[in-house]
């Protein structure tokens, strides 16, 4: 295995030793969450951390992007990449309590409004966690990140469960658990990877700083457009849910999200690890094939787990939806489609990461903001919620046909992209199908035939990572 490969497969391994277990138990927790909480409470905590990740990429002027950036580079002075990065975070923390504290006084949107000090904590616990998990990840500290995530997760649902269930404390009970996770992984990250060392004052070398400072702003600052427009594209959806069917049918709508995070946990695996390896191992002709053939393998992977959610979609929500949960089911094929092509967009923006082009990461996802934007409005007012899943998964389309094309001008990749295409097509057919058609012999039977076409489609790239993993596994 040559060593770009041997790289980015170590980082995944450690990656997905930490992330699945964690996040597969999180997932479990799902009924205890829809048993416990009422669709009005899981409604407002959606609400709240759907504000949070809009404001900590805006307030913080989307720092942790540039200290991930620069800290993986080696001759950066990562003693001012962190300094900077925590300098933002700090500044970040004024206008929260301000914005929060008026809309507490003045009671402006009352599902935030009744939790004020719990918001402003999940805030700075996420907007840290962004910076200090971004620097970790940079000195290749890959490990640590992977351990924090479990002993997170470990606080997370140990707070869930003596939270909700013993001391019974509701919304108040969640919100209490949630911030312990992050903060636990915070503290253990600054710890293992010795982050205190990177904290230095910015007066000590005031002008080196600030060519840091600068650089990191330059390229952060597009990513704000960036970020923005990817949170319309991921979560606005939610207040037009809200505006248009009420509070309640928002938190059927978001825990909708729950099934779809199956796929999350192998996408959120694979960035992570991909970013370090697109900035260490870019190649604009791609000679050795790395880039084209992790493309082919990662987008394989996508389709086939995501016609498999979809087609037990049903099954899966029967046994995770409590009470009036269930009918979260008819949200879930078109979100998962979405994230698949938010994962082919993710493999793109690695490239563009690679060659400091965040420009076009702002570009590609504002257009599919303003297309998620419109679509929203439109199909929430005439299909209801339903209306809103299928807007995200256009509108992710849109912004994975942009990244695509753009990237082509960096980057020369062999990629089957009618092979794609007709196989995002079948998973369209699967939802269709599910659907539209009662939950019998009949349905299944169908989505059966639609997944083993899909197999079919794939067959070349399946054979040639079993006999490529074969042949490794023989060799060994």
């Amino acid at each position: 295995m040559s060593g770009n490969y041997r790289y980015l497969a170590k980082n995944i391994g450690v990656l997905t030793i930490s992330n699945f277990a964690t996040n597969l138990l999180s997932f479990f927790l799902v009924p205890l969450y829809t048993a416990v909480l009422s669709t009005e409470e899981y409604g407002s905590y959606d609400v709240a951390t759907t504000t949070i990740s809009l404001l900590v990429p805006i307030l913080t002027l989307n720092i942790m992007d540039g200290v991930l950036r620069y800290s993986i580079e080696k001759d950066s002075v990562r003693t001012h990449v962190f300094t900077v990065g925590i300098r933002y975070f700090l500044m970040s923390i004024v206008p929260v309590v301000v914005l929060f504290g008026i809309n507490d006084y003045f009671n402006i949107i009352p599902a935030l409004a009744d939790y004020t000090v719990y918001i402003i904590a999940l805030y700075a616990v996420n907007a840290l966690f962004g910076i200090v998990v971004s620097m970790t990840r940079g000195i290749d500290k890959v490990t640590a990140v992977s351990v924090a995530s479990v002993l997170g997760s470990v606080a997370m649902i140990a707070g869930n469960l003596l939270f909700l269930l013993v001391f019974k404390w509701g919304l108040v009970g969640y919100f209490r658990a949630n911030i312990l996770g992050l903060a636990v992984q915070c503290i253990y990250m600054m710890f293992a990877a010795k982050l205190h060392t990177y904290l230095e004052n910015p007066f000590t070398h005031k002008a080196e700083y600030e060519a840091t400072r600068r650089q990191m702003k330059k390229y952060s600052l597009p990513l704000i457009a960036n970020n923005v427009a990817w949170w319309v594209n991921s979560v606005s959806d939610r207040y037009i849910v809200i505006g248009f069917c009420g509070i309640a049918e928002n938190g059927i709508y978001s825990i909708g999200y729950k099934i779809p995070s199956i796929l999350s946990i192998f996408q959120n695996i694979f960035n992570q690890a991909w970013i370090l390896s697109a900035v260490k191992d870019y190649d604009p002709e791609d000679k050795d094939g790395f880039f084209a053939n992790l493309y082919k393998i990662y987008n394989c992977a996508m389709v086939l787990l995501c016609a498999a959610i979809i087609a037990g979609d049903r099954i899966l929500a029967y046994f995770l939806y409590s009470k009036d949960f269930y009918d979260a089911w008819r949200y879930v094929p078109f979100l998962t489609i979405s994230i698949v092509f938010g994962a082919m967009s993710g493999y793109i923006g690695g490239i563009f990461t690679a060659v400091e082009r965040s420009d076009i990461f702002a570009k590609s996802t504002v257009v599919g903001a303003v297309v998620n934007t419109a679509l929203n409005v439109v199909l929430v007012m005439s299909m209801g919620a339903i209306g809103a899943a299928i807007a995200t998964a256009v509108s992710y389309f849109v912004v994975w046909i942009f990244r695509y094309y753009h990237m082509k001008r960096y980057i020369h990749i062999a990629i089957n992209i009618s092979r794609d295409l007709v196989s995002y097509a079948v998973l369209v057919a699967q939802t269709l199908v599910i659907l539209m058609l009662p939950n019998n012999l009949v349905m299944y039977g169908l989505q059966a035939v639609l997944v083993l076409v899909l197999l079919i489609l794939y067959r070349e790239d399946i054979l040639g990572l079993v006999r490529y993993v074969t042949k490794k596994g023989t060799n060994a």
